[in-house]
């Protein structure tokens, strides 16, 4: 799985760096975490708000920080 962070490296990009790999470890999912700061690759999703979460090109939350709960949710295979 594929787990992109959208953000320009702010307190809020870090935080939900932290939640997206707490709740990956957690649920025990093999993934690849990227920390993408390019304003242009950001705008290329969409996104006008950081930080964001992007999970296998699909973009999941943007502007907040999610719960590791909210999270784990986003990254749990569906049913």
């Amino acid at each position: 799985m594929k787990i992109q962070i959208l953000g320009p490296g702010c307190a809020k990009c870090t935080k939900l760096t932290e939640t997206a790999v707490a709740a990956a470890e957690e649920i025990g999912i093999e993934y690849e975490i990227e920390k993408v700061s390019d304003v242009n690759e950001i705008m290329a999703f969409g996104v006008m708000m950081t930080p964001a979460l992007v999970v296998n090109g699909e973009v999941k939350s943007v502007g907040k920080v999610p719960s590791q709960n909210e999270v784990k949710n986003m990254l749990s295979p569906k049913k």
